[in-house]
């Protein structure tokens, strides 16, 4: 079964400090957790009664991996994937992309597409040809990210480092940001 480590330690080289990219739609984040997604966990670190940028500011490597855990890990319900190239593409993709992460995926598989990963996905998903699968999702994924800068040309500017990052993803291999292979 996929173990979540290999994947943290991968998303975490490419994730770097607190970032507010004015084209980037997720606002302020830390360590690839954006403000929103800090806020739905009810996280004032600052303690001064509001969740905002400065309590992102703040987030560590230990939080970065229990969000990983709880909101992206756990949605893919990873533990139950049976190959690790698999579990890593698709908790990537739904830790950059969300919902859509989960639901052309699930399309992909035949299943109904409504972004709940249950034993039905799962079942489909592990009956597939993990290394076939894997190139199919990962082309799919390309796609996706070309279609989103059609459609918000704004984003173009983002595109380099997210096919880079979707680049190093491989079947039976992640190459961390700077090259070491995890």
């Amino acid at each position: 079964m996929a173990k979540i480590q290999p994947l943290a330690d991968f998303i975490l080289s490419f994730e770097g400090g607190y970032v507010n990219h004015p084209n980037d739609k997720g606002g302020p984040t830390n360590m690839g957790v954006t403000l929103k997604t800090w806020q739905t966990q009810g996280y004032d670190k600052n303690h001064d009664g509001r969740i905002d940028a400065k309590d992102v500011k703040l987030i560590t490597k230990a939080d970065a991996i229990s969000i990983l855990r709880r909101c992206y890990w756990n949605r893919w319900k990873a533990d139950g994937i049976k190959d690790q190239s698999i579990a890593n593409i698709l908790v990537d993709w739904v830790w950059s992309s969300g919902t859509p992460g989960v639901t052309l995926v699930q399309a992909m598989l035949g299943v109904r597409a409504d972004g709940i990963v249950g034993n039905k996905t799962l079942k489909a998903l592990n009956s597939q040809s993990p290394k076939q699968f894997f190139e199919r999702i990962k082309a799919r994924r390309k796609q996706y990210i070309l279609g989103i800068i059609a459609k918000h040309p704004s984003q173009q500017v983002f595109e380099a480092g997210w096919l880079r990052r979707i680049n190093a993803i491989n079947y039976g291999s992640l190459i961390a940001n700077g090259g070491k292979k995890i």
